[in-house]
């Protein structure tokens, strides 16, 4: 049954999620991106422009979901992993123009800074952690497993 090519297929994607997030560079982009996330969830607070209910709920809403995607609970196959990467990044860009786009004008010069400096963080946190993910897919690592598990392990 451990050499049925399903659960050969299964052990290698959970692997690959295994070594993108144990890595202690994965486990630094992802505690830096928990931590992002928080912060741009209480940022209103924290810096004071919470008066702009519209920016103050946006970052509020994005931050908590950026959290928890990047936070790991959810992505233990590759799949996710890989695509939850994505969609932070989708929500890094969305909060560096979020000042200009949500509804009223929330423009100021403390919400452009914040919004810009914590939107290009998480971006790059990202797109780090979306690099880890990819590199853990590397053809030479899936061969060296494939044997492994084909011996009879």
């Amino acid at each position: 049954m451990e050499t049925h090519p399903d659960i050969v297929d299964m052990r290698m994607r959970h692997e690959m999620a295994e070594r993108a997030t144990s890595t202690p560079q994965g486990q630094a982009v992802g505690m830096l991106a928990f931590l992002t996330g928080i912060y741009l969830a209480a940022s209103p607070w924290v810096t004071g422009f919470n008066g702009l209910s519209t920016l103050a709920v946006n970052n509020l809403l994005v931050g908590l979901a950026y959290a928890l995607l990047m936070s790991g609970g959810f992505g233990r196959a590759y799949e996710r992993t890989h695509s939850m990467a994505w969609g932070a990044c989708i929500l890094g860009a969305w909060t560096i123009i979020a000042p200009w786009v949500v509804a009223g004008d929330v423009s100021t010069t403390k919400t452009i800074v914040n919004n810009v400096i914590t939107g290009a963080v998480a971006l790059i946190l990202a797109l780090s952690a979306s690099a880890a993910a990819r590199a853990a897919e590397n053809p030479r690592t899936r061969r060296g497993m494939a044997s492994s598990y084909s011996s009879g392990r």
